[in-house]
Parts: C-alpha cells; structure tokens; sequence
C-alpha cells in the first residue's frame, strides 16, 4: 500500500503533500533551506507539525487535523533514517550494531545475528563484523550503518544523504550497493547529487521554500526542468515568462524566440499568455561584442559577471534576474578581451531554445 504525508510547520513555513508507492524510491533535491529536512524529521517523528497526516500501509504514523490527535513515537512508525554520519555504537562490534534493531524488536540473539550476517553481506561488510567502529574507515562505516537500517526489516527507509561525508573513492561503491539494496523497497533518499537520483530514484522530487515546486520521473525532470533548481541540475538557462505564438515573453519583456517542446497537446499551439518557460545550453550561447543580425536568433545584452573554468571551456556567467550562462573556448574569450563588468551580446539560435509550458 501507499505512504502518504500531509504536514504543516508554520515556523518554517513548510507545507508538503507527499505519497510513495510500494517498492518505490524517490530523491528530494532543493537548495539550502528548502524543507529536505524537516520533511525527513516529520516522517521519522523527530518534529512534530503543527497540522496534517501520515499513513504507511494502511497504518496512521500521525494524525492533527480533527477529532482524537494520534502521534505514533518513533521506534513504532516501521521507519529508519541513515544520517550522513553512520553513528555506530562505538562499544559494539559491527556485527552486534546490525543486530540491535531486530534485538530491540525482541528477536532471539541467534536469529538477530543471523539477520545482521545477511545484510553485512549485501553491502560487502560480512568481513568486518567482528571490528569495532572505531577500526573501521568512512566508507565502510557507512556500509555499515546501511546493513543495521536494512535489518531493521523497515517500511519506508529515509535516507539523509549518505554519500556527503564521504570520499571519492568510496561514494561510488555505496552508491552501488545502495543501488542493489534498494531495488524493490520504499525510500526517500535527500541528496545534492544528481548522480544519486539518476542512479538510485525512480522519482524526484524538488522542494523550495517548504514546498514541493516539480516532481516526476528523474529523466523527465532533467530533460524538462520546471524550476530554476532543477534547470541547475541539468545544466541549463532558465527563463519564465508568459508563452507567446513565437516562443516567451520574461516579466522584463525581453523575448526569447524558440521552438515548442513536448507537453503542447498534439497538433495545437500554445495559449498566448499562460505560463512557460525557454531552456537553453550554455554551449549554445556565442558570445559577441556587437549585436548579431540575420537568421532568426537571439541576441541580448548582458553584463559579464564572471568567468569560470568549467571542463575545458570558460563559462561567461551574466549579471541580471536571468542569470544566463554562455560557455566559450579559452582562446575565445582571449580574443574577445572578456572581463567582469563589461558588456556583451549573447546569441542563440531559435531552434536552440525549447519552449513548454510551466
């Protein structure tokens, strides 16, 4: 059966409506202070809201909203959460740590060790069980702290970016055990990786200002970002605006002529006026001291707010709402003298420029 959550906390002004069906995984992404957090607390029962509900098969984790209130404690909700710090018990051995959920759910000794065995050895940990905590390095502590939140047998597993405090030798095995171990099972995992959601999630879901702004299937999202936060991810321009017969209208009025994407019902245009946006690649921008005429293109001026180094190219950043991005060769930017602070045109061909709704 589905999990479902409805929660709201004033002081935080966070308000989120949130389902996950069975075998499902989904990734929250946002910036700093997006609510990623909170919603992880709410679901684990580490922050009571102030309003709303949660169910998880059938069973009401909480419920505020009318008649009798119920706040069902943490260790009773079938939830783990897996911090970025494994958090081991430092006086256990690894094996004794898998073992203490089953224990605590008064499963026999021998069977809760036989439990943790199984999944130290689905994160290819069975080697270390007789270490301590303190014996043991970043990466397999984490693996770790993933096989005693797998024993714990749970029904949602949260996930509060476990990959972060690790290096980069070892973030791409977890991510690989991860990937195997949460195949068929319910999870939210918060991250900042899109690598992480593109690997792990059938879902994500991006969250802003305590409120989830676009979701959908990871690919989908990337290809169509509806957010300035997930256009980052993909590494696109970003503009909204109102749609127009020729491609949108930003609020300033600048007008961004482009081609439609999918998502116009088939065979139709686009009402003039509602809501959309222009995605673009930064390797489609050239970058010009004087404005561009001829074949249908783009040309604005911006003001260069910086550059920096970005693969093998020079990504031209512009100052203004927009925040547009251009990337040029090293010698291009050479023999265009570009610095912060002056001006330039930023051109883009219309068939570079997908247009769809909000």
């Amino acid at each position: 059966m589905t999990f479902s959550v409805e929660a709201t906390v004033r002081a935080r002004d966070f308000d989120v409506r949130l389902a996950i069906a069975p075998g499902e995984t989904v990734a929250v992404m946002g910036p700093n202070g997006a609510g990623k957090s909170t919603l992880l607390g709410v679901i684990a029962g580490l922050l009571k809201p102030d309003s709303g509900k949660a169910e998880s098969a059938g069973r009401a984790l909480f419920k505020l909203d009318g008649g009798p209130h119920h706040w069902e404690p943490p260790h009773r909700r079938g939830t783990v959460l897996l911090a970025q710090e494994a958090l081991l018990f430092p006086h256990l051995s690894v094996l004794e740590n898998t073992a203490f959920a089953p224990r605590s759910a008064g499963v026999p000794a021998a069977k809760a060790r036989e439990t943790a065995r199984h999944w130290l050895e689905a994160v290819d940990a069975l080697e270390l069980a007789a270490r301590k905590p303190g014996e043991l390095s970043g990466g397999q502590a984490q693996r770790v702290a993933v096989a005693r939140a797998l024993a714990a047998e749970p029904d949602l597993l949260l996930l509060d970016e476990p990959l972060a405090a690790l290096d980069i030798t070892s973030a791409p095995l977890l991510r690989r055990l991860l990937k195997k171990v949460l195949a068929g099972r319910r999870a939210i995992i918060v991250t900042h990786d899109v690598l992480d959601a593109l690997m792990l999630a059938d879902r994500v879901v991006i969250l802003d200002g305590g409120r989830i702004v676009e979701e959908g299937p990871v690919r989908e999202v990337l290809d169509q970002p509806r957010s300035r936060f997930a256009a980052g991810l993909s590494g696109v321009n970003f503009v909204t605006g109102t749609l127009t017969p020729t491609g949108l209208r930003a609020g300033d009025g600048l007008e961004f002529f482009g081609h439609q994407e999918a998502g116009f019902p088939a065979g139709s245009q686009a009402a003039s006026g509602a809501e959309g946006v222009a995605v673009f690649p930064p390797s489609a921008v050239s970058v010009f001291l004087e404005p561009a005429h001829g074949s249908p293109r783009n040309s604005f001026p911006v003001t260069v707010a910086h550059l920096e180094p970005h693969g093998d190219q020079i990504r031209v950043r512009a100052a203004g709402a927009h925040q547009l991005a251009a990337d040029v060769t090293p010698q291009a930017a050479a023999e265009l003298g570009l610095a912060p602070g002056m001006t330039v045109y930023f051109v883009v061909k219309a068939g570079s420029i997908a247009v769809y709704p909000a």
